[in-house]
């Protein structure tokens, strides 16, 4: 279960999750960089209570699809970590994916998928 907030006249936004079948749960805070024309995308664990470094990016124009892009670490190993969102036009159903890659974005490993469903 997701509930979300748009703050900043939709320059933020704020959303928490709940795992119940994982165990666990957590939040994200999207900023948005008015100057850079960017979002950034930080994430807490409920386990750890800490803020991870961002990741960075932007949606097109025309479809609704969001790429962002940092660094981050795995199983104790640096990785790089890409977040694509599509679906989000009006009247669409969101989805998100996660990928990590080992070798700095030459190859991309698809490791989550969540597909979110609007509430009137």
């Amino acid at each position: 279960m997701s509930h979300a907030s748009r703050h900043f006249d939709g320059g933020a936004s704020f959303d928490e999750i709940d795992f119940p079948t994982k165990g666990f749960g957590g939040l994200t805070l999207r900023l948005f960089d008015r100057e850079r024309e960017e979002w950034s995308l930080y994430w807490s664990s409920r386990r750890t209570g800490v803020l991870f470094p961002p990741v960075v990016g932007r949606f097109d124009g025309d479809g609704g699809r969001g790429v962002f892009q940092g660094k981050d670490t795995h199983d104790g190993k640096t990785v790089r970590v890409r977040f694509v969102w599509s679906g989000t036009a009006a009247g669409e159903s969101p989805r998100w994916e996660q990928f990590f890659s080992l070798d700095e974005g030459t190859s991309w490993i698809h490791n989550w998928t969540m597909d979110f469903t609007r509430r009137p």
